[in-house]
């Protein structure tokens, strides 16, 4: 799958740098609302530019990509808007959707104007996602959705979401799915928090109850769901996998609440991101352990140098792993192997910064302990990466049956209807 132009993917990085930083010196502004910025970003198609052209995109490689936000970085500006319209819904509706679609969905996502969710995952269909069971039933030139949807982030703050509902349960359970784009504030739609051991509530769990989709919202085609949402995951395990160096991000529409405020609320006056939280996992949050570890004196021992160097050894591999994938030179099970990497950092990073730290790692107060609590949270979080964007031991499977071609975990034949299947 590819989602850019080709000939535009060759661009230099001179090239590409220069632009940015011009960019930046014409546009930034500290008293600019964090609407008008995304606005500007998107109008000079750097809300995600490796999208295609028609798609309000540049056409950009990954490399050219990962440059763009570098330099974003490097300027100390806000990033383009977060969450998952951006990294999942634009590019699987710029890859599937019609040009009205295109039209229709993916600019208010580029802009920050709408936030989108995930309604993949259900109760009984997790790790095997093709047995879900929510139902879209044909009524007109709608359909009406009724079922139920679990960790769901983002849900409470999305207006949209990707939606796999089950529209022909007489076909076998990958083919009769569709993928919708979702209205998340409509009747028969109730959003619940779910809290984690962080205290946070970053998942959800949606109930559907008679809830109603345009038949003009279907993405890629009746009973295609199983194609296009794969092509979603396949962006999320890459992206998840990702590292690099990237500006700061915030909740996009307006249940982010943030849509009115200044930018400078939210960078300071030195380019330093003035948002709470740690690093994110790769070489800066790598330092950040390092320079703690000076402080407090741990790095005199051999053992933990020893997993330091080890933990920049996984870091890079990831790094020059990703660099593989760019050059199109990687196997077809990339994607999968670098969410399985993720999952190893967040174990490793916890683990060494539990060392490092040492009993200030139980303190999970802003205030509190050398990392601010950071290390805590990371630690209560470590397991999550493992089971979210499909669980490390699904991403083995994919491995070993689809690329390694290992016999397939037995069960019934494929082409058995839905219908006729035994429901977990």
């Amino acid at each position: 799958m590819t989602l850019t132009n080709s000939a535009d993917s060759d661009i230099d990085a001179g090239t590409v740098r220069a632009a940015v930083e011009a960019f930046c010196d014409r546009n930034w502004d500290l008293d600019l609302t964090v609407e008008q910025w995304w606005r500007l970003l998107a109008e000079a198609r750097y809300s995600h530019p490796m999208l295609p052209e028609s798609a309000g995109g540049l056409g950009y490689g990954m490399d050219q990509s990962a440059l763009v936000s570098l330099v974003l970085a490097e300027r100390g500006v806000l990033g383009p808007p977060g969450g998952l319209g951006r990294m999942l819904a634009a590019p699987t509706i710029a890859f599937h959707g019609t040009p009205e679609q295109i039209d229709r969905y993916v600019p208010e996502i580029l802009d920050g104007r709408v936030g989108w969710c995930q309604l993949f995952s259900e109760p009984n269909a997790g790790s095997d996602l093709a047995s879900l069971q929510c139902r879209a039933e044909r009524d007109g030139d709608e359909w009406v959705i009724t079922g139920q949807k679990v960790w769901t982030s983002g849900g409470q703050v999305s207006d949209m979401g990707m939606l796999l509902a089950r529209t022909d349960p007489d076909q076998p359970k990958h083919s009769g799915i569709s993928w919708f784009a979702f209205d998340m504030d409509q009747p028969g739609v109730d959003v619940r928090p779910l809290t984690e051991m962080t205290g946070r509530a970053l998942f959800n769990e949606v109930f559907i109850d008679e809830a109603r989709v345009a038949g003009s919202a279907l993405i890629g085609g009746l009973n295609n769901g199983w194609r296009v949402g794969n092509t979603t995951l396949m962006v999320e395990r890459a992206s998840l996998g990702s590292s690099g160096r990237k500006p700061p991000e915030l909740i996009p529409g307006p249940k982010g609440g943030v849509l009115d405020a200044r930018v400078g609320d939210f960078v300071d006056r030195s380019g330093a991101a003035a948002m709470s939280g740690v690093p994110p996992l790769g070489v800066d949050m790598w330092w950040w352990l390092v320079d703690m570890a000076r402080k407090n004196g741990s790095i005199t021992s051999k053992v933990l140098r020893d997993d330091l160097v080890r933990l920049y050894g996984l870091i890079e591999i990831n790094r020059l792993s990703i660099q593989r994938a760019k050059g199109g030179s990687s196997s077809a099970a990339a994607p999968n192997i670098a969410k399985l990497t993720m999952s190893e950092l967040n174990r490793s990073f916890r683990d060494i910064g539990m060392r490092v730290v040492g009993a200030d790692g139980m303190l999970m107060g802003e205030s509190d302990g050398q990392s601010g609590g950071h290390i805590a949270e990371l630690a209560l979080f470590s397991p999550a990466p493992s089971i979210y964007g499909g669980t490390d031991q699904v991403q083995r499977n994919i491995i070993g049956e689809r690329v390694l071609g290992l016999p397939r975990e037995p069960g019934p034949a494929r082409d058995t209807p839905f219908s006729q299947l035994p429901k977990n």
